[in-house]
């Protein structure tokens, strides 16, 4: 059974992640602040963290770099990260954020059990499916 911390302050975006993850296998802890995720990881570490990019006081690629930070002082485990982006142009944030993963909004549950699965079996999920076709040159 995987543990799964969501983090958002949209109602809206936490139901809808839970529908795609609360398998009845794992366990959701919803988040509705940023600032409080790594206390919650400190004392009850999960398989999993799934940040909104856009969160009140500390957004996604904050917790994600505050995360990383506090693991390599170790000071809490290795957890990895699925950060939920609002655009393309984010992925370099989601890329210097160390994030495991990153999926670009409009949420898309098939998307999203794949990216889940692959950080949940120790690989990564970098989502390519807005990223601007390649014309070849004639």
């Amino acid at each position: 059974m995987s543990k799964i911390i969501l983090v958002s302050d949209a109602r809206t975006v936490l139901d809808d992640l839970a529908a795609v993850v609360d398998d009845g296998e794992r366990t959701v802890v919803e988040l509705r602040d940023g600032a409080l995720v790594r206390e919650v990881v400190r004392r009850d570490p999960p398989d999993l963290v799934i940040t909104d990019c856009q969160v009140q006081n500390m957004g996604g690629l904050a917790v994600c770099m505050d995360l990383k930070l506090e693991e390599s002082g170790g000071r809490i485990p290795s957890v990895p990260v699925l950060v939920l982006l609002d655009r393309r142009a984010d992925v370099f944030l989601a890329k210097r954020s160390a994030a495991e993963g990153w999926l670009v909004k409009p949420l898309d549950p098939v998307r999203l059990r794949r990216a889940v699965d692959a950080l949940l079996a120790g690989g990564t999920f970098h989502d390519e499916s807005f990223r601007p076709p390649t014309v070849a040159a004639h």
